[in-house]
């Protein structure tokens, strides 16, 4: 039998789309993406890519926690960002999520985001059986 189970917590950013933040299934966490939006009040607070990202991964952070998990469990993250010459200052504030336990990762450049972010940030992440 399938076990998806929808992962989700107030304490993170909720924008009520038709989507869960995230949803675990046989031990893994599919992450939705997350950008800069405060997890006080779901509201998007837009700036510098380093802001944006702090946001976007403290979210993630958030959700992993939710689940059980945390980031040195996040397997593969996928970034996305709206101007890739800021490739190097998203870097500087990523790496301080984590130890030396790196995810996979890929970055791409893409056209547009909602809400005019600069950056989203989706993850897939390992949790222990029964934590969801």
């Amino acid at each position: 039998m399938v076990s998806k189970v929808p992962v989700c917590t107030a304490d993170a950013a909720e924008m009520g789309g038709p989507y869960a933040q995230a949803v675990t299934h046989n031990g893994l966490i599919f992450l939705s993406g997350q950008g800069a939006v405060d997890p006080c009040n779901n509201q998007v607070r837009t700036g510098t890519i380093e802001h944006e990202t702090r946001l976007a991964m403290e979210n993630i952070r958030i959700i992993m926690q939710a689940a059980g998990s945390s980031m040195g469990n996040l397997l593969q993250v996928t970034a996305y960002l709206t101007n890739i010459r800021e490739y190097g200052r998203f870097n500087s504030v990523y790496e301080t999520f984590f130890d030396r336990n790196h995810p996979a990762r890929t970055c791409v450049q893409v056209d547009k985001l909602p809400f005019g972010l600069r950056v989203e940030i989706d993850a897939i992440g390992a949790v222990e059986a029964g934590k969801s």
